[in-house]
């Protein structure tokens, strides 16, 4: 019988069901009602609990969404167990041919961030749950749209989160000249069925959950305090701007705590401000300890 291993996510409404095995090959799934599923039967079952909001089917995970009649805590064993039910039925979960003939339509549009030589493309779907960042075209392995974008001169980096594809651009065009061509594209690319993520390629960063969780236990409190603060403080802050911040230490000796920017946040005029103005003070305040600077590593 099929195991079920259940996940958190940062979202505290949103669980991950994990199988063994993959379940769909290079496509993801985002249904917000049951007419919509019709090519998940799984999903349809599980849109008759009355807490289900929204289904998302990717790589080798089911996540689902509630509303806030119900907690996670009281219901989470529950789904799992019905999932695993289903699939011993030899339940279908999704109906590959329904998802191979049927283009599926989707709106893309464009958002600026505080940084001006980015620009955020808002995707009408769940694109992924692990945020990615590419650099130059020789690390897209793993993001086949990313790999084509580079192919835009340009286009100097691409950041992938959540429902949204972030590109940092060269100063040789304005926005004006190529957002609309970058929004056409990406809409096109999307529909016609063209790969976002990889999820065999990405699933090892998803494989080091456990790790992270390790190393996090291994921290002392104060960083522990930091990542929780930046978790649920500022993450989403910045990723509606289209970027994203990590956690890279904390010097007890000089009270000095370094992130990593990423997205739209890299190398952007008022990341610094950002920094000092927001997150130094919000960490001052909540730690209580006036002492605490923040630095970029890469700001």
């Amino acid at each position: 019988m099929t195991k079920i291993t259940i996940k958190e996510t940062q979202n505290p409404t949103i669980i991950k069901f994990e199988f063994d095995d993959f379940i769909t090959q290079n496509q993801n799934f985002e249904f917000k009602n049951i007419d919509e599923a019709q090519a998940s039967p799984l999903a349809q079952q599980l849109f008759y609990l009355p807490f289900v909001k929204t289904v998302y089917i990717s790589g080798n995970f089911i996540a689902v969404e509630r509303y806030s009649i119900v907690e996670w805590d009281d219901v989470k064993d529950a789904v799992a167990e019905q999932i695993e039910a289903f699939v011993a039925k030899g339940g279908v979960i999704i109906k590959v041919e329904e998802t191979q003939t049927k283009k599926q339509p989707i709106t893309v549009y464009g958002e600026t961030t505080p940084n001006p030589s980015a620009l955020k493309f808002v995707v009408s779907r769940m694109l992924t749950r692990n945020a990615v960042e590419y650099k130059n075209i020789d690390q897209t392995a793993s993001s086949p749209l990313a790999q084509e974008l580079f192919k835009f001169p340009y286009v100097k980096e691409v950041f992938i989160d959540e429902n949204y594809i972030s590109v940092t651009k060269y100063d040789i065009n304005d926005w004006s000249e190529i957002t609309l061509e970058l929004r056409t594209f990406i809409k096109q690319f999307i529909e016609n069925g063209g790969t976002v993520l990889d999820e065999n390629l990405i699933e090892v960063s998803t494989k080091n959950d456990i790790t992270k969780d390790e190393a996090f236990d291994k921290l002392d409190v104060t960083s522990q305090q930091i990542i929780n603060i930046l978790e649920e403080y500022v993450k989403p802050a910045v990723a509606a701007d289209g970027g994203n911040i990590a956690f890279d230490s904390y010097n007890e000796d000089n009270k000095v705590v370094k992130v990593i920017l990423q997205g739209a946040c890299s190398g952007c005029p008022s990341s610094t401000f950002t920094l000092k103005s927001g997150i130094e003070n919000m960490l001052k305040s909540m730690l209580n300890d006036e002492k605490i600077t923040v630095e970029a590593l890469n700001a």
